[in-house]
């Protein structure tokens, strides 16, 4: 691409997939692709923003199809991500993958935690970062909380930008309304099944439709 999507430096890989249901193969497509990125080793699963337990157990026998073994990284509070096993398990697995749920739930567990620390290090140090949904969101200058609708922090792993997951470009008005933050440029709209990979110096790699905004008033432009 000509203009590339900023995101924190690194010789690693950000991939942000907008949603769907991998058991029914909804995001196979993006998952290839962000698989033939990660080193070989285990994928760690962080399920903060689901809680679930059921969520992780799927997960891994999903991966299981892609001959990847899948290590649990159990962060559900706070808590969880301030232990630094934790953040030990992070470094030490290929690849991280942040399932879906709730923005204010995967915020209050990793935020300014270890936790937080080692994912930016896993993009900075070569390592791939997976991001579905609500915790796609996450990865932006902002996100919004399911509570109130009001913007919140989020990891700032795209300095300058903001996501809106599950996008429906005919239906743009929540990923506008992020745009307001201070300090935000951009906006991707990623719908269901679509994915957008953010490699080193620059590359970015884009599965099904990927959508962008400049500013508040801009145009909604397929990337």
């Amino acid at each position: 691409m000509a203009d590339p999507l900023q995101r924190i430096p690194g010789t690693g890989w950000l991939a942000l997939i907008g949603g769907g249901e991998f058991s029914f193969g909804e995001t196979e497509d993006a998952d290839r692709t962000w698989l033939e990125k990660a080193p070989p080793g285990p994928v760690g699963f962080i399920p903060a923003a689901s809680g679930s337990n059921d969520y992780p157990r799927h997960f891994a026998e999903y991966m299981a199809g892609f001959e990847r073994e899948v290590e649990i990284i159990p962060i559900y509070r706070s808590r969880d991500g301030r232990r630094a096993r934790n953040a030990e398990r992070i470094r030490d697995v290929a690849a991280v993958y942040l399932g879906g749920g709730v923005t204010d739930h995967l915020l209050e567990a990793i935020e300014d935690t270890p936790a937080a620390e080692a994912l930016a290090r896993k993009i900075a140090d070569g390592g791939v970062v997976v991001a579905i949904a609500a915790a796609a969101q996450c990865a932006g200058r902002f996100a919004r909380s399911i509570f109130k609708g009001d913007l919140i922090p989020g990891f700032g792993w795209l300095p300058e930008g903001v996501v809106e997951p599950n996008f429906d470009p005919g239906h743009d008005r929540r990923l506008r309304k992020m745009l307001a933050g201070t300090g935000v440029s951009w906006g991707l709209g990623l719908p269901a099944g679509s994915a957008v990979l953010l490699g080193p110096e620059g590359v970015v790699e884009l599965v099904g439709e990927v959508f962008r905004i400049e500013g508040a008033e801009g145009d909604v432009e397929a990337v």
